[in-house]
């Protein structure tokens, strides 16, 4: 039995999809992006030296989908291996966590951006990657049922029916 994904479709041409040449499921923008490259922001002097603080222009990529993960399950989402290549950006954590409970109809996933160098991202480019582990919360019901799995399937559907967490970053600092 297959671990199913429920995947609810936010932006046209932005279904997920699995990679014929790896295990990850590609990811793809949501929307055209223009990031700028870093700039030198303000002169600071010290002591010995003057320095100039070098600003990277971030940006949280939206990525059209919104998605209900198998129970016990989160996601471990990651730039593609070209992406600082093509397109001159890195994710700005290293990777994400997107766990089960965001997972509601508007809960949309994004990238988390920084632009090494001036970047231009098309709707529908393939920016990053995602697979599905159980989380340090699944029972041992849950972590058997995975390892006994022969794999993952996306279905799509009209709705999720899960409840909105409210948006990326949504849990606070605190």
């Amino acid at each position: 039995m297959k671990q199913v994904i429920k995947v609810k479709v936010l932006t046209g041409g932005c279904e997920p999809t699995f990679n014929e040449k790896g295990d990850w499921i590609d990811l793809r923008a949501a929307e055209d992006i223009q990031i700028d490259g870093p700039y030198a922001n303000a002169l600071h002097k010290s002591r010995s030296e003057r320095i100039r603080n070098v600003v990277n222009q971030k940006k949280l990529i939206p990525l059209g989908v919104a998605m209900k993960l198998p129970d016990g399950m989160e996601a471990i989402v990651a730039p593609r291996s070209s992406t600082a290549k093509n397109f001159n950006i890195m994710e700005a954590n290293s990777i994400g966590i997107i766990d089960n409970s965001y997972c509601g109809p508007d809960d949309q996933w994004f990238f988390p951006a920084i632009a090494i160098d001036s970047a231009v991202i098309h709707k529908g480019d393939r920016i990053c990657q995602f697979k599905i582990q159980p989380s340090q919360r699944a029972t041992r019901k849950q972590k058997i049922r995975w390892l006994l799995s022969n794999g993952v399937e996306l279905e799509f559907v009209d709705t999720l029916t899960g409840s909105n967490r409210g948006g990326n970053g949504s849990t606070g600092v605190r």
